[in-house]
């Protein structure tokens, strides 16, 4: 039975952009994905498209997620959605896209978090101090 299911893997020669992107596990859901298309965050081949548009292999696909900028080369088209270590598999990211991922990871990390973190719960006291600023008294 497996066997079939590799065999119609095979023949199938494109899918929709926004499944793909859902089973290679970039968006959570068929509809992030579909959302984030139509948003312009996702291009083919160079191109802005639309979540409908079929997607082959060897096309190139680039993907923004929030600061961090993907590009991959399609090289599966599995229609369900996998395990990660099969997900992985569907897509091949160039070096230059690694390296400048890398390097925005280390910068974001090394900027680190402004400002001051509580380090729990504020005390009752603290509390309607903050409250009476949310409200705009002094």
């Amino acid at each position: 039975m497996r066997e079939a299911s590799l065999l119609s893997r095979d023949m199938s020669e494109e899918i929709r952009l926004d499944k793909w992107l859902w089973a290679a596990r970039f968006f959570k859901t068929r509809s992030l994905a579909a959302t984030a298309v139509s948003g312009g965050k996702v291009h083919v081949n160079g191109a802005r498209t639309r979540p409908a548009r079929a997607v082959r292999i060897a096309d190139e696909v680039k993907v923004r997620r929030g600061p961090y900028e993907w590009i991959v080369i399609v090289r599966g088209l599995e229609k369900h959605r996998g395990p990660a270590a099969e997900a992985q598999q569907q897509y091949e990211e160039t070096e230059a896209s690694k390296k400048t991922r890398e390097a925005l990871a280390m910068e974001l990390r090394a900027q680190g978090f402004h400002g001051h973190r509580p380090e729990g719960r504020p005390s009752k006291k603290a509390r309607r101090d903050i409250l009476r600023f949310r409200r705009g008294e002094r």
